[in-house]
């Protein structure tokens, strides 16, 4: 069965006060398509899940721009002067979380795992509020898996199930954040019949996709 949809049936799914997750790293592999399309509803207090907010103006920094996210889970905000802004001025409440941690809670998720236990931020304020577990004698912090309502990914080449291919970097963090959402929407250059891609290198199973939308 298709799953392909226009564009604007996005608006349909969005909820205020949702929990949101758009891959990438600094713009590569944002679905800017789906971004924009959110700017059109009046859609807010939203949950946004991602590696970085890009910078003003682009990408993820729109949504920013717009006073569109309150609550932030990222790695970095050191090329976004507005999110910088609006975390001092208390408008955004900001978690950061170290790359690789971030990355293993998404894909705990996807894995429905309990969690991961990782030592980095031991002795910091990353710690603070968390379980700290020993094994060996050695401490680690018991990371535990992030929530997604909905995800929306950027990939290459899909089928019309939603099996996808990414090109180059704009892997980054699509892949496991697909497998963790409840919704995953796949924005697409490129959208073939199904048994045209070559299951060996299929990144994400369509399994993971609710639906398709054409860039």
């Amino acid at each position: 069965m298709s799953k392909i949809i226009n564009i604007n049936k996005i608006q349909e799914f969005l909820k205020d006060g949702m929990t949101i997750a758009i891959g990438g790293f600094m713009g590569c592999g944002n679905s800017h398509n789906i971004i924009e399309e959110i700017l059109k509803t009046d859609v807010k207090n939203l949950t946004l899940i991602a590696t970085d907010t890009a910078k003003d103006g682009y990408g993820i920094g729109k949504l920013i721009d717009d006073k569109r996210i309150t609550k932030l889970y990222a790695s970095h905000i050191g090329t976004n002067k507005n999110t910088q802004k609006q975390v001092i001025e208390g408008f955004i409440e900001l978690e950061l979380v170290p790359q690789g941690t971030l990355a293993e809670r998404i894909r705990a998720k996807a894995a429905g795992l309990g969690g991961v236990l990782t030592q980095t931020g031991l002795g910091t304020e990353i710690e603070e509020g968390k379980d700290i577990i020993n094994i060996g004698g050695k401490d680690y912090i018991l990371e535990r898996p992030i929530h997604i309502d909905m995800a929306f990914i950027k990939a290459y080449k899909s089928d019309k199930s939603g099996n996808l291919i990414y090109n180059g970097a704009t892997k980054n963090f699509n892949m496991p954040m697909a497998g963790a959402a409840s919704m995953s929407i796949a924005e697409v250059e490129e959208i073939v019949e199904n048994g045209e891609l070559d299951p060996n290198f299929i990144h994400t199973p369509f399994i993971y996709i609710d639906h398709i939308i054409k860039a």
